[in-house]
């Protein structure tokens, strides 16, 4: 086992808004509450223990009970739903979609990274439990999103009329899906266990939440990790008074827009990544998850003919409260009124987002969480960790765009020089002379000096660029070879993880790969690691 790792920064595939964050730049600080280190969790604690109600706490566990009803729990995952009935019990919260067989690879991250931060903080603070939550976005009505994955560079896709919230989906259609998965397995041990994995997970179970719940707990509820959809009426009416004022009052969207106003007016042109809307919620009903709009006094719900009065809309809502699905803004506070939670783990695009809601959350007087990048990292097979020794490739190198990854490396390897750095240097110091000479001369001979000192560097230019190319031919071979490294690295030149589907690494490594990377993976590291299995 060998673990490396390099800055955020430093891969290319980050934000800045990001990588100023990790950085702790002043600019950004107003935007979150506590950097996540261990010890600012200790004011995170006792602020979240004061703020959270008892009542919460016991609903919370029944409603945990009644989700895994007919489930078998671990006895970790069953502690620990016991355990947030207690006082001293907080959660770390990872969320994602629905995704077929996980989807990309970093679903498998993501909660890793919970897992493992609840670890690290019950070594730091031993008086209080920690339990690692995966938040399942069952509400999400983005099917395109969720009905695929990739294997071995194919897309294996879902193909079927859907509409409304993905968790209340029907699995039929998948069993054409999954003997084109087989297929593509092949045999052998870990195929098999794949096979049935999948088949047990969506050919056993009607819905796509109970699939995804299964698949999930069978992968990760050894580690005791704890499961909960929040499309659920009792968990909801603890949002009543919340959604009230978003719809009322429009709390959210007054409070997201100041943040994206001083995000927007900071020097360093930072992306907004969501935008709030008056109201932040969807009406959800059979098979509908459209927005809710507010036109001349009257609430509609966007593409029906469904109205609603004021007074017929709050009624709608005291006896109805899982008809009303937050969206990206109002999801997080969703979350954070019903968990007794520390700290979210997202990707970088959700990262950016929390950014956005922290006066948002002041507003509805609920504490802000932790925010932590989670672990990024590429794992590299033995088979693979060769090959690149052979061809003496840095693992670095391998992150830039391609086209300089290979010029940089037939730099390195030419056995002749094709850096004109030097000679666009000796170039621009004898026009410095020419300029001097116009200067004391004739200055109307200064732009026809200017002129030609641009044609000769576009020449250089363009002569180096031939040079590289003419090598390039000659060593064509490596050429090759190191574009099939990096194209099997980095998949349609975008992240491992962002590509994959755990099944290739589990053919590879079988029962090892979860813990393996439960070992590896670090939380507060934050660095994109390196992992050579």
């Amino acid at each position: 086992m060998d673990i490396d790792g390099i800055p955020f920064k430093q891969t290319g595939y980050f934000s800045k808004l990001i990588c100023d964050y990790l950085e702790e730049k002043e600019d950004l600080r107003g935007f979150y509450h506590r950097f996540p280190t261990l010890k600012n969790f200790k004011a995170q604690i006792e602020e979240k223990q004061a703020h959270y109600p008892e009542k919460h706490r016991i609903l919370l566990s029944q409603t945990l009970q009644e989700q895994y009803q007919g489930i078998s729990k671990s006895k970790g995952t069953e502690q620990n739903i016991q355990r947030l009935g207690n006082a001293n019990s907080f959660t770390v919260v990872t969320g994602h979609q629905l995704n077929l067989f996980t989807g990309p690879l970093y679903f498998l991250y993501k909660i890793i990274s919970t897992i493992n931060l609840t670890r690290e903080l019950k070594k730091a603070y031993p008086e209080y439990d920690f339990v690692p939550v995966y938040w399942m976005a069952t509400e999400d009505h983005d099917f395109e999103e969720i009905n695929f994955f990739n294997f071995k560079g194919k897309k294996l896709q879902w193909t079927k009329e859907a509409s409304g919230a993905v968790g209340h989906l029907p699995t039929d259609g998948l069993d054409l899906l999954y003997e084109a998965f087989s297929q593509e397995l092949g045999a052998g041990k870990h195929a098999d266990d794949l096979k049935q994995l999948f088949s047990d997970a969506y050919l056993k179970h009607d819905r796509l939440t109970d699939a995804t719940r299964y698949l999930a707990n069978v992968l990760f509820g050894a580690y005791g990790l704890v499961i909960i959809d929040g499309d659920d009426a009792g968990l909801k009416k603890l949002m009543v008074p919340y959604i009230k004022k978003d719809l009322l009052e429009n709390t959210a969207f007054k409070a997201v827009t100041q943040t994206m106003d001083r995000l927007e007016a900071l020097p360093e042109n930072y992306t907004i990544q969501v935008n709030p809307r008056e109201i932040n919620y969807f009406y959800l009903n059979q098979g509908l998850r459209e927005r809710i709009v507010e036109q001349e006094g009257k609430f509609q719900v966007n593409s029906t003919s469904i109205e609603f009065s004021r007074e017929e809309l709050l009624a709608e809502l005291e006896a109805h409260p899982e008809r009303f699905s937050p969206n990206v803004v109002s999801r997080p506070l969703y979350q954070e009124v019903i968990l007794p939670n520390l700290c979210y783990i997202g990707g970088g695009g959700e990262l950016a987002y929390w950014l956005e809601l922290k006066t948002s959350f002041e507003a509805m007087e609920v504490p802000f969480p932790v925010l932590l990048l989670r672990n990024s990292a590429l794992v590299i097979t033995e088979k693979q960790r060769k090959k690149i020794e052979k061809l003496e490739l840095q693992v670095a190198d391998l992150f830039l765009k391609q086209s300089s990854f290979i010029n940089k490396r037939i730099r390195e390897i030419s056995n002749i020089n094709i850096d004109f750095t030097p000679e666009r240097k000796h170039l621009k110091e004898q026009f410095q002379a020419l300029f001097q000479l116009a200067d004391q001369t004739d200055k109307s001979f200064y732009g026809a000096v200017k002129a030609q000192e641009v044609k000769q560097l576009k020449g250089l230019d363009r002569l180096e660029k031939r040079l590289l190319q003419a090598q390039k031919r000659k060593l064509k071979d490596q050429v090759v070879r190191m574009t099939e490294m990096q194209n099997a690295l980095f998949p349609n030149q975008s992240l491992q993880e962002r590509n994959l589907n755990f099944s290739e690494l589990y053919l590879e490594m079988g029962e090892e790969l979860i813990p393996y990377l439960l070992k590896t993976l670090a939380p507060l590291q934050m660095d994109f690691l390196i992992l050579k299995y």
